[in-house]
């Protein structure tokens, strides 16, 4: 049995499933290229027969990554199968992930099939994927709620059938990792796999047990973990690709040989992409990229780190990429030193990005006196995520002019600017920030939506700090995220609303050209 685990990301799939955590098609490329930097061995880039925008997305992906496999999810069916090796046939080595439940539960009321036609089902269908590459991963889903032995039938019919991947979930997270590990064990032991197929897990997080019965999965002869960057995920989510990560990197002496080909070093900057993308922020005691994961304020625990850091600290922050600031920047700094701390940030631009996020750096600098290593990183996924999300149809801000205070209604002028064309207008609101979100709808005039969230986070310590608002708005079953950086939370907010907008009304009318 080999020594390597596979990491799996689901991300832009099953991650993208997650409420409030839909993205467009540039957003996915870049999660993608973010998993390819890390090194992640596949990337489910989607379900392509879901919908046109959800084949596009895989297939775009499958062409843009080549350091990689790209995988589609299907269900067992002739159609799915035939559109999941469309959208990745021009991957490298595309592996087709095809799914049916093995539970009884699911097998009785949502397939409404027998035990004896989803075994027929899947040697079917597996021999039917087959046809189109070598690289064939099977699911039996809701395994961990499944009959063992009828579990151990399907597996055979599906490696018998062509089958490289065994996929055992824990669809609704279920499984305890005394029993995962167990599962594992029995299907290992019970089935025809050897030198023909290898065993993987997918845990869900809803009792809070997804990163242990993976690792428990693995223990059992896994090797390959299904997860996702910041465990994102339907309900509570999926396994943490950082948590299964670094808890085999940190723990040789329970793993043994065991390891995977993750560059951990670039755990923290994927991490913090995916989390700027969708309009969230980690929460501050969320292990490896956490705010807090690093930080002692207890004296007892200050004590010990400073005498010895491994009296509290497990692992370094630069082991996942967090690196310490022994550079000030300001206003006097050039580019050679900006393009410097970027590369120690692990940063590398392409000449035009550098440029871009300089000149946003320098306009900083005329705001704020001290420059830190979260402003930088600000503005550079600002910029390398964000910037272009718009599509160049959309509007950007020109101006803005705000007369507010306690006692009169406040005012907002904003314009606007799309193309070469100038359109301006003023409206009335409870507080300049609805002002000027109204102002922008009577540009605009967009589709009819509802606001979702509002959100203010600060990007370092002072009261000149880098305000970054996210705005998320729902139309047409759809959620639409916007974000905005500046020392004004007023810029930042606009900033964060015409980015939502601009993303929202190109999604709508590509709907309708479908």
């Amino acid at each position: 049995m080999s020594d390597r685990v596979k990491i799996f990301d689901t991300t832009l799939r099953d991650g993208e499933q997650s409420p409030g955590c839909s993205m467009n098609l540039s957003e996915k490329i870049e999660v993608a290229r973010q998993l390819e930097k890390m090194k992640v061995d596949v990337i489910e880039a989607g379900f392509a027969i879901s919908s046109p925008g959800d084949f596009e997305s895989v297939s775009t992906i499958a062409k843009t990554v080549k350091d990689c496999s790209v995988a589609s999810l299907a269900r067992s069916t002739v159609k799915d199968i035939d559109a999941a090796w469309e959208a990745v046939k021009v991957a490298a080595d595309p592996p087709i992930h095809l799914f049916i439940a093995t539970s009884p539960l699911h097998m009785e009321y949502k397939l409404r099939m027998t035990p004896e036609q989803v075994l027929c089902k899947t040697a079917e269908m597996v021999a039917y994927a087959k046809k189109y590459c070598s690289n064939i991963e099977f699911s039996a889903e809701d395994a961990t709620r499944s009959d063992w032995e009828f579990l151990a039938k399907v597996v055979n019919v599906a490696i018998a059938n062509g089958a490289t991947v065994i996929n055992l979930p824990d669809t609704v997270g279920y499984t305890t990792p005394n029993e995962m590990r167990e599962l594992i064990e029995y299907m290992v032991k019970n089935t025809d796999h050897a030198g023909r197929a290898e065993f993987s897990v997918h845990c869900h997080n809803d009792l809070g047990m997804a990163v242990a019965n993976s690792l428990a999965g693995v223990l059992g002869g896994a090797r390959q973990i299904e997860c996702t960057v910041n465990g994102l995920g339907e309900r509570a989510g999926n396994t943490a690709l950082e948590e299964v990560v670094m808890a085999m990197h940190t723990r040789p002496d329970l793993f043994g040989d065991l390891h995977t080909g993750i560059e951990t070093t670039r755990i923290y900057r994927a991490s913090r992409a995916v989390y700027n993308i969708i309009g969230q922020s980690a929460p501050l005691n969320k292990p490896i990229v956490g705010k807090n994961a690093f930080l002692h304020e207890s004296g007892i625990h200050q004590h010990g780190v400073l005498a010895n850091k491994k009296t509290y600290e497990i692992l370094t922050p630069e082991s996942v990429g967090i690196v310490a600031n022994n550079l000030v920047l300001g206003k006097h700094s050039g580019k050679h030193a900006f393009e410097s701390r970027l590369n120690e940030l692990g940063y590398h631009l392409s000449p035009e990005d550098l440029i871009a996020c300089f000149e946003e750096f320098k306009t900083l600098c005329d705001k704020k006196k001290t420059i830190s290593d979260e402003d930088i990183e600000a503005i550079v996924l600002h910029k390398t995520t964000l910037e272009g999300m718009s599509e160049e149809e959309g509007y950007h801000l020109d101006r803005f002019v705000v007369h507010t205070s306690n006692y009169t209604t406040s005012t907002s002028t904003v314009s606007l600017k799309k193309g070469d064309e100038l359109f301006e207008e003023v409206s009335l609101g409870d507080g300049p920030i609805d002002a000027s979100f109204k102002a922008i709808d009577k540009i605009v005039n967009p589709e009819a939506h509802t606001f979702k969230t509002y959100t203010i986070n600060s990007i370092s310590e002072g009261k000149d700090t880098l305000g970054d608002v996210t705005v998320r708005l729902a139309a047409g079953g759809r959620t639409f995220t916007g974000k905005g950086l500046s020392t004004d939370i007023i810029e930042a907010s606009i900033l964060a609303y015409i980015n939502a907008i601009n993303k929202m009304q190109f999604a709508m009318a590509k709907a309708k050209e479908d």
